[in-house]
């Protein structure tokens, strides 16, 4: 059984309708490795998209896919947000999308991943027991890595169907460390360049002459469901991996941060 994710309510669109917006001419679709500030990069995207154009019913994956399909459907083009892995139906349905894959350095990501499972806003009727102290944070950290056994994927498993498998199959790979940094640089030639880019693999440009304010009004993290500060009732991890966690991650999945270009 799939997790339900208890979330703050979206306020955001009441935002997007303060801008003018140009209307998609061609499916976007936002694809993310779980927990890599999927939030942070879909409430920017969605303040250069008109309102009826955010297929917002639900987050594709696998298991729903073929109940919201239409939301891919390029005659009708929209913006949708998923954790799709590679498979035979999702390649064929997005073969026409601009597509962007999120991803984040995998030693962050354990921590990312283990914070919200130890949260309340993550519910899964097979791993709550997990919760509240069933664990060490340790141990945590160490089920993310290696997977909950019938329960919940391996990290190499997690990147490699999320991410490594699109690579060279049409999709766009952004690095949510990047985002950040350039966030940082808004006011920049350089940050310029980056969301000129970012945004015009979504189909999205030229930039108009607000896209400063909107970026900023998108990234507020007061927005993200799941940003970090939102979490409640998990317990205290650290804000870098452990030295041996990291050894875990780089025995698990050899070459993946390298293939990510964490080198």
């Amino acid at each position: 059984m799939p997790a339900i994710i208890a979330s703050r309510p979206d306020t955001l669109n009441s935002e997007v309708r303060r801008f003018q917006q140009q209307r998609l001419r061609q499916t976007a679709f936002l694809n993310s490795v779980p927990k890599c500030g999927t939030h942070l990069l879909r409430n920017i995207v969605r303040m250069f998209v008109p309102v009826d154009q955010h297929y917002d019913r639900e987050f594709l994956q696998i298991p729903n896919f073929q109940q919201h399909i239409l939301a891919l459907d390029p005659a009708r083009p929209q913006f949708s947000v998923g954790h799709v892995l590679f498979a035979d139906i999702s390649a064929m349905a997005l073969k026409h999308a601009n597509q962007v894959i999120l991803v984040r350095d995998p030693y962050d990501y354990v921590l990312a991943r283990a914070r919200f499972n130890l949260s309340d806003q993550f519910d899964h009727p097979q791993l709550n027991r997990m919760k509240k102290g069933g664990v060490s944070p340790e141990q945590m950290l160490n089920f993310v890595i290696w997977g909950v056994p019938g329960m919940a994927p391996a990290l190499r498993e997690v990147f490699i169907f999320h991410a490594i498998a699109w690579m060279g199959a049409g999709a766009h790979i952004v690095r949510y460390e990047d985002i950040v940094k350039a966030l940082e640089e808004l006011d920049t030639p350089s940050g310029e360049a980056f969301f000129t880019d970012l945004l015009g693999k979504f189909g999205i440009g030229p930039l108009p002459a607000d896209w400063r304010e909107r970026v900023r009004i998108g990234a507020d993290r007061k927005h993200s469901a799941t940003a970090r500060e939102h979490l409640s009732g998990g317990i205290t991890l650290p804000d870098e991996l452990p030295e041996i966690q990291k050894r875990l991650v780089d025995h698990a999945a050899p070459g993946l941060r390298e293939m990510l270009g964490y080198a």
